[in-house]
């Protein structure tokens, strides 16, 4: 079985029925945050959309932000290049988890010992 289909895009309108108050909030924060003539560009919008969507694993944003990046005029080497900067805050990310890890051992296990040791 595949949780993630396109096809289930297509639900899209029912959700929309389902929660339509919160359907269009969500609608008008996309379309104000994927607008053009913002501070940012809309390609660097879009390319940190990219890298969001690939840390989260969502495959539809990948979809769509692969498709709006291109449309706002992103490269193929600036899609491959974002992909490795998700990577590399992912893997801060963890790096920065295991220092929590550590002072959480020694807040719960070591009381007194040095944030070095």
């Amino acid at each position: 079985m595949t949780y993630q289909q396109p096809s289930d895009l297509r639900t899209v309108p029912t959700v929309r029925a389902l929660a339509r108050d919160e359907f269009d909030a969500f609608m008008n924060f996309h379309e104000t945050v994927f607008r053009e003539g913002g501070t940012i560009p809309l390609k660097l919008r879009e390319l940190v959309a990219l890298a969001v969507a690939m840390t989260t694993r969502c495959s539809y944003c990948i979809d769509t932000h692969t498709r709006g990046a291109t449309d706002a005029g992103a490269t193929r080497e600036e899609i491959a290049e974002i992909g490795f900067v998700a990577a590399a805050v992912c893997a801060g990310g963890a790096m920065a988890h295991g220092l929590l890890a550590l002072r959480l051992d020694r807040e719960h296990h070591h009381p007194g010992k040095d944030a070095s040791e």
